[in-house]
């Protein structure tokens, strides 16, 4: 996997950069496993904008992931290596024993031809081989990680993301997570060894407002470019700065101010994360 360049034919073209996409091996084909979702731009049933700088973007299909990975004890094999319009990762095609195909996140290193499996027992500790947390060994990488038993997958499921096994409490397994946060998970969850693929994602360059676009992100404008009925942070005469700490458009305090709402899981957060922490793996 590698970052691909090319030649600046125009001022944009000079710092665009994508993802090479040598690693996919073919085109989405199982229909029953596609599905056109309706795009809301945005807006809710009554028209009006809840999501700011939102648009359709380009059209796109979603592919049905299987974040639980239940077929326990049926081996499948990887058939393809996909490309998800979805996310930033990559998706593999499996084609499981029993006849029945599925698309799981690709975790990396995982090759057309490999066969992987799910257990609710231990299994090797091979990349997409799913298995309970309790049985997986202390400092293994993993990610598709369960918060609540059989609800799937819903922690490090981004390109480049994983989680490491630090250590078991009781019935509990600590984790530490890309964001530094130490945190609790029941035993009982499932989780997917190793870490989620196309992991130079993060390092490519959008470099023009057209490729923001397709993505269906619209332009935001500067609060302090605006005019004070419109924003907080607007009026002046000339450029300057709001006078306050930063808000929302609706005077709500941004950028530092804690927005989290208390859960019942917080008790299960050993450390909190730390700003600008690196990630793991």
């Amino acid at each position: 996997m590698a970052i691909k360049t090319y030649r600046p034919i125009t001022p944009s073209r000079r710092f665009y950069t994508n993802v090479d996409s040598s690693d996919i091996t073919a085109k989405a084909s199982v229909r029953s496993l596609l599905v056109k979702l309706p795009t809301t731009a945005g807006r809710n049933n009554n028209g009006r904008i809840t999501s700011r700088h939102r648009q359709a973007g380009a059209k796109k299909i979603y592919r049905i992931i299987d974040f639980k990975r239940n077929k326990f004890d049926i081996p499948g094999t990887v058939a393809a290596i996909e490309y998800d319009p979805y996310r930033n990762c990559r998706i593999a095609l499996i084609n499981y024993a029993d006849g029945e195909k599925r698309y799981i996140i690709q975790p990396k290193g995982l090759e057309v031809g490999t066969v992987i499996n799910s257990s609710d027992e231990g299994l090797d500790v091979k990349p997409g081989n799913t298995m309970k947390l309790k049985n997986i060994p202390v400092g293994t990488l993993i990610h598709n990680i369960e918060l609540k038993t059989g609800k799937g997958g819903q922690m490090c499921r981004a390109a480049g993301t994983s989680a490491q096994i630090m250590g078991r409490d009781g019935k509990y397994v600590s984790l530490r997570m890309p964001s530094s946060e130490m945190r609790l998970v029941l035993g009982e969850c499932l989780a997917t060894v190793g870490i989620v693929g196309n992991e130079e994602f993060g390092n490519i360059v959008i470099a023009k407002a057209g490729r923001q676009r397709h993505l269906g992100i619209r332009p935001q404008t500067r609060g302090s470019a605006m005019n004070p009925i419109d924003h907080p942070h607007g009026g002046g005469e000339g450029k300057t700065n709001s006078g306050r700490h930063p808000v929302t458009p609706w005077g709500k305090p941004t950028k530092g101010a804690k927005t989290r709402r208390k859960k019942a899981s917080d008790k299960l957060i050993i450390t909190r994360r730390k700003p600008n922490a690196k990630r793991v793996g």
